[in-house]
């Protein structure tokens, strides 16, 4: 039988019309990041904050935040000889990105630096370095947000604030005051209540020892739990009371912190949240008896502004690559970035991205000036945080489901990463207290707390006259303050959200921008899906704002 010849080399196709690896990019390319970033008090932080942006987009960080999610942590209850460890073995990627955080300041570094526009920059660097992964900026922001609470209790912040405040990562459990940079985290909800924490049923026993107290209970939802200490909320007998947890007592060994799982959850997945069980475990008491909420609210503060930056930056990271897609795919004959639909749907998602971007940076601006003392600011803060930590977030899943739209089937796939970015997105509604929570916290701050809703008209004061969609929408707010209610509450802090937002672009943005925004999300030229933006629109002045090299 006669041999046949090898096979010829050959291929099937040749690949064509994909886009290149968006890797490596830069970050911080953003005239909306930059410009906030001199306008609330930081531009002394650009240098750095570029650096970060071509870290944060290198093709080294986007694998580590890829593996860091791929290869989830994993609960280590026991020892090899059966000894209770309950440690959470994490991917070295885990720590390359919390490393670089710690290091670049995103933790709790801007309460130990005395000049203006420190908190502005951890924030922005937060919108940069947050391109990579958004599960390892839990314990950052944790760690960030726990230390004006600890100033409650001077004594305690003494000893620790020094520590967490620094720039080193050292993921072992040790003795804290051993180590040169300390982790914090959490836990406040329980299965039985959520949010109402009132109705925790852990219970603090006060020992021999004057503020050191025993800890008897169950948390639901943990986070990092592999971080050096906790603020806790638990029954003392004066009532719901903080509490400050380590890890590791002072003479070494391990305080009783037994982790029953850690939660499978939607996203996030690269971050370890548990649930904890405390069975005499030793504990510290922050600030007085009973008033474990107004020493941790601070706390929830802090993160709920970063809810708002995680959920801008989520916009911004996929709409790059969204508009990086665009620019190197073609259909029917043309590029999709310069097809008339296309460009519609990628400046309508750039400008909501412009706009989630300059309140984050406002909001982190009324922060600063907010700790060095600034009464209005404060009272600005207290509204307009809880107001974008409503919307900002609200938004996110809508659109980081149409910026993988854009990549069609391509973005539908694990490899393109937009997968893990719209799961990640809901989180930063649910963290923090969900939409209902925040849009009756706003109700609570306007009723309890007048000198905020002085503070809120004070800042939309400043645009009136520039805009008349601005204008009829502060004048229609104020009506919809006058008739507000619990059921209402959501459509009330809708109208805050989006009238704040118009007043600033108004005042800071290109007219192109501001003029685009009022007649959409005020004037009502508008549809129900992304893409939806009148003939009128300055498309092309919009899109060369927001993605860069745009032609």
């Amino acid at each position: 039988m006669a041999s046949l010849p090898a096979p010829a080399r050959s291929t099937t196709h040749t690949v064509t019309n994909q886009p290149p690896l968006l890797a490596p990019y830069d970050a911080s390319d953003d005239p909306v990041l930059l410009e906030g970033l001199h306008r609330e008090g930081a531009g002394w932080a650009e240098e750095g904050l570029r650096r970060l942006g071509l870290r944060a987009g290198s093709a080294e960080a986007q694998e580590w935040a890829d593996q860091a999610n791929r290869h989830e942590p994993v609960l280590c209850t026991h020892d090899r000889y059966g000894n209770r460890v309950d440690e959470v073995d994490f991917h070295p990627s885990w720590h390359h990105l919390m490393r670089t955080a710690v290091a670049e300041g995103l933790a709790g570094t801007p309460w130990a630096e005395d000049r203006p526009g420190a908190h502005v920059a951890r924030t922005a660097g937060g919108l940069v370095w947050g391109h990579t992964d958004a599960g390892h900026g839990c314990p950052t922001s944790m760690t960030y947000a726990a230390i004006p609470a600890l100033r409650r209790q001077p004594d305690l912040a003494k000893v620790y604030e020094p520590l967490l405040t620094g720039r080193e990562y050292e993921p072992e459990l040790r003795v804290p005051t051993e180590k040169r940079g300390l982790l914090a985290g959490m836990g406040m909800t329980e299965k039985q209540g959520g949010s109402d924490v009132r109705t925790n049923t852990t219970t603090a026993t006060p020992t021999a020892e004057s503020g050191l107290y025993t800890l008897r209970g169950h948390k639901w939802f943990t986070s990092a739990p592999m971080c050096d200490v906790f603020l806790v909320l638990a029954q003392a007998p004066g009532g719901l009371s903080c509490f400050l947890v380590p890890r590791i007592l002072p003479d070494g060994s391990r305080n009783t912190f037994r982790v029953q799982r850690l939660k499978d959850k939607l996203g996030n997945r690269s971050n370890a949240s548990s649930e904890p069980e405390f069975d005499g475990t030793v504990a510290w008491l922050v600030g007085p008896e009973g008033q474990g909420i107004k020493t941790i609210i601070e706390m929830v503060n802090c993160t709920r502004l970063d809810c708002v930056m995680m959920s801008a930056t989520l916009m911004r990271r996929t709409l790059v690559e969204a508009g990086h897609h665009a620019r190197h795919r073609s259909a029917f004959g043309a590029r999709l970035v310069d097809q008339p639909l296309m460009r519609n749907v990628l400046a309508d998602l750039a400008l909501e991205s412009e706009a989630a971007t300059t309140l984050t940076l406002r909001l982190a601006g009324a922060a600063d000036r907010a700790v060095r003392g600034d009464a209005g600011e404060r009272a600005f803060r207290r509204i307009a945080t809880a107001v974008g930590k409503y919307w900002v977030p609200k938004r996110g899943p809508a659109f980081t489901a149409e910026a993988l739209e854009c990549l069609g089937g391509n973005g539908y796939v694990e490899d393109s990463g937009m997968p893990r970015h719209y799961r990640e997105a809901p989180l930063l509604s649910i963290w923090e207290g969900s939409g209902n929570v925040n849009a009756l916290d706003v109700l609570r701050a306007l009723r309890r707390e007048p000198d905020s809703a002085q503070a809120l008209f004070g800042e939309l004061a400043l645009a009136q006259g520039a805009d008349v969609r601005l204008d009829t929408s502060v004048a229609r707010l104020k009506d919809l303050l006058a008739t507000a209610s619990e059921a209402s509450a959501r459509r009330l802090v809708e109208h805050m959200a989006l009238t704040l937002q118009a007043s600033l672009l108004v005042r800071h943005a290109p007219s192109a921008v501001a003029d685009a925004f009022c007649a959409t999300r005020l004037g009502g030229d508008w549809g129900h899906a992304f893409g939806t933006l009148p003939d009128a629109v300055d498309v092309d002045t919009v899109l060369g704002r927001a993605l860069p090299g745009d032609d």
